[in-house]
């Protein structure tokens, strides 16, 4: 196993751990002791985190995970605190720019070029579920709890929960889950579509492991294009699909991947 340092990326990394292993980087969210509640640094070395698997060749795939008990617990309490604190005339200002950082987290996390899993090994509430939402798909431990807390709070979904959650369970019930803020466990997450896989806390990210080598397999020129095009499906017309997926044949046709297994089929042939 590799481990990043903690200088990795383009800025020092406290809150965030770092490690790779045959071609999958685990990302793991570290302020354990605040049930890895998301403050200014933390998103911005999240950012950077995602940053570098996007750019890395040796990245296939991404874990994302959190230390200790929990998940992430959603934004910093600590930083609601000054926000309420500042002078009435910029409060608004101040949080359009905090959220362009949100929404650029949850960004890195959507668009990575590679698949992502959410490992949630704890509480995932309010902008820490967005996260895990944002992952391609979520595996979750036994006894973890989930909720879209934000209405506890004054607040709506702000990290992409209102795009994302309709997708995976349909809209009433995101309406109804979001609304209410009620806590959903493990087994009603998988029955309606919010997670996809349970496992044990002890086996959690080994499986999580398995899936994500499962998943890396193919040409990463195939993956990342495929991701690209299915990430556009419910926004799409069936022909703006057809021309995504002829473009990015095109660009697979000259692949090494693919080349390699016309090649590799046509020499089995002929033997």
């Amino acid at each position: 196993m590799n481990q990043i340092s903690s200088g990795a990326g383009p800025q020092a990394m406290t809150h965030i751990l770092v490690s790779l292993t045959n071609g999958v980087a685990t990302i793991t969210l570290n302020r354990p002791e605040l049930r890895n509640a998301l403050n200014d640094e933390m998103r911005a070395e999240l950012i950077a985190a995602f940053d570098w698997a996007d750019a890395s060749r040796e990245v296939r795939a991404v874990i994302l995970t959190g230390a200790g008990k929990g998940f992430c617990s959603g934004g910093d309490i600590g930083g609601m605190r000054a926000r309420l604190d500042a002078p009435a005339g910029e409060v608004a200002f101040n949080g359009w720019k905090r959220q362009k950082q949100t929404h650029r987290g949850v960004g890195v996390i959507r668009n990575l070029s590679k698949p992502v899993i959410a490992a949630v090994n704890g509480a995932a509430f309010g902008l820490g579920l967005d996260m895990a939402l944002a992952c391609d798909f979520i595996i979750v431990a036994d006894g973890a709890k989930l909720s879209m807390s934000f209405i506890k709070r004054g607040l709506v979904s702000d990290g992409g929960g209102m795009y994302f959650l309709p997708r995976r369970v349909g809209l009433s019930k995101a309406k109804e889950l979001i609304l209410t803020g009620r806590v959903v466990e493990p087994e009603e997450a998988l029955s309606i579509g919010m997670v996809d896989r349970i496992a044990t806390p002890e086996t959690l990210l080994a499986e999580a492991q398995a899936w994500a080598e499962e998943l890396s397999q193919g040409s990463p020129a195939a993956v990342a294009l495929t991701k690209a095009i299915l990430d556009q499906t419910f926004e799409s017309t069936a022909d703006e699909i057809f021309t995504l997926g002829r473009e990015a044949q095109a660009i697979c046709y000259t692949s090494a991947e693919h080349r390699a297994s016309v090649e590799a089929f046509l020499n089995k042939t002929k033997a």
